[in-house]
């Protein structure tokens, strides 16, 4: 863990720490936009972030599913030191976000929109919830949710839409409203603190990109039918799918789906990706409009990204780079670098571990965190490179718990009594070739077997997770008010 840089940064912003401005998307895979080299889906405040800031091309969430890659993202820690590991678990209340670290540090802490809390604490720390989460019934919906697939012990579920994860067109839906909601929230936000005397961090969540891909018509006429596209992905490559990810296919139900239907679901994608970067946008403006801009670190990403029918799979959960691989732009004017393009490996984690840094936490106070810190590197005092990123997966979908880690050019896949998969993302970046079985590959294959293992016993995770779900089976078994 990295601590330092926090004084003279300090110094350096007139000896009041940054403002941290936070918008997360939900399921936006990076390679989805015009920041990062797509050449059609236009996303030109991501782009304009990027040129002010630093653009990370291998950041990763900590877990490809909302609500655990969420809370390790507010807690700075790993989903094995959380508990969180379905969309029905609850992140404890006792466990401290990073909103708990800066209001200890005198920071005004604000959530404004999704940010998939389970349970009764729909705060955790932050201050201000202005906008609750997008479903509001949250004893309801975590009921429901112990109830689907999270369940190891009986025969694997599928998900009741089917084909319909798929519906895509022109209209709109009320996470697009909800989304408009959170932008003006965030904007009257803004406006009262933008006289604060006292620094603030706030996070701004929205739930688009996430499917159903329904979008505005004005979004959807960008990309159907001219950008109608379809995946590559061939029938030699559906062969040799890992189990892990044949389950997830059977799961989703969307393997056969026709070529026009997947053609239709990527075009409202990207037409989600775009309304999103236009709500990105005009919270930017808006920043700028109030003269924060160089007050205020302003940070865009995603919890996790979207398969959208690469590898004939939708949705997340997976650890291909589309699902597991995430946007992160940060920019902080006339402090960090500029139009940069970092190939830093690097995670959610590490985000925690910055904020806290920059918000000037003393030395050893949070050392608890699991994260490395990024101010060194974004103050251009290290050399790009190097890095490392854990994801970890224990959800529905699946019967045992898996782990990821990305160190360097590769990616190894480790899944409890079934095949690693091992891919090098510089010379097969379409993870067509799973090297683990190689004699070549045997010492790479060792040392990153032996870093996904450290302090990750996958006999006492499996046992932790299927304690878990029993518990909430029986709580809701008996009912849950």
């Amino acid at each position: 863990m990295t601590v330092g840089a926090a004084r003279p940064v300090r110094a350096a912003s007139g000896g009041r720490p940054p403002n941290v401005l936070i918008v997360m998307s939900d399921e936006h895979d990076p390679a989805i936009s015009s920041a990062y080299g797509h050449p059609f889906v236009a996303t030109p405040a991501m782009e304009r972030l990027a040129a002010a800031g630093a653009r990370f091309d291998a950041a990763y969430c900590n877990s490809p599913i909302c609500a655990p890659s969420r809370a390790s993202f507010v807690t700075g820690k790993h989903l094995h030191r959380i508990g969180v590991w379905d969309h029905g678990s609850l992140l404890a209340p006792d466990e401290p976000t990073w909103a708990h670290r800066l209001n200890r540090l005198g920071y005004e802490t604000a959530m404004i929109g999704r940010m998939h809390f389970n349970g009764p604490d729909q705060h955790h720390g932050f201050q201000i919830r202005a906008v609750p989460d997008d479903e509001p019934v949250f004893g309801r919906r975590w009921a429901a949710s112990t109830l689907t697939p999270a369940d190891w012990d009986g025969p694997l579920a599928r998900a009741r839409k089917g084909l319909r994860h798929l519906d895509a067109g022109p209209g709109e839906t009320d996470r697009q409203i909800y989304d408009d909601q959170v932008v003006a929230a965030a904007k009257l936000y803004l406006n009262r603190v933008a006289v604060s005397e006292k620094p603030w961090a706030a996070c701004v969540g929205f739930i688009s990109p996430h499917y159903p891909f329904t979008v505005r018509e004005e979004y959807w006429r960008r990309y159907y039918p001219r950008h109608a596209d379809l995946p590559e992905t061939t029938e030699e490559e559906l062969a040799v799918l890992h189990p892990q990810n044949r389950r997830f296919r059977e799961f989703w139900g969307c393997a056969d789906a026709p070529d026009e239907v997947v053609a239709r679901a990527r075009a409202g994608y990207y037409g989600l990706v775009s309304f999103v970067d236009d709500r990105l946008g005009e919270i930017i403006d808006h920043v700028e409009s109030l003269g924060l801009v160089e007050q205020t670190m302003i940070v865009y990403l995603s919890d996790h990204g979207e398969l959208h029918g690469d590898h004939g799979m939708w949705c997340k959960a997976s650890f291909y780079e589309q699902s597991v691989r995430i946007p992160m732009i940060i920019s902080w004017a006339g402090h960090f670098l500029e139009a940069a393009r970092l190939s830093r490996v690097t995670s959610l984690v590490d985000l925690v571990r910055t904020v806290v840094d920059l918000a000037g936490s003393p030395s050893g106070l949070d050392d608890d965190l699991d994260g490395t810190s990024l101010v060194p590197l974004l103050l251009g005092e290290e050399p790009d490179g190097g890095g490392e990123a854990l994801s970890e997966f224990t959800a529905q979908m699946t019967d045992r718990p898996a782990r990821m880690i990305r160190r360097g050019r590769y990616k190894l896949n480790y899944y409890w009594n079934e095949p690693l998969e091992l891919y090098d993302l510089e010379s097969d970046p379409r993870e067509l070739t799973n090297l683990a079985a190689l004699p070549a590959a045997e010492p790479i294959v060792a040392e990153l077997t032996a870093a996904v293992l450290h302090g990750w016993d996958p006999a006492e995770i499996d046992m932790r997770v299927r304690e878990n779900q029993a518990k909430r089976r029986l709580i809701v078994a008996g009912g849950v008010p």
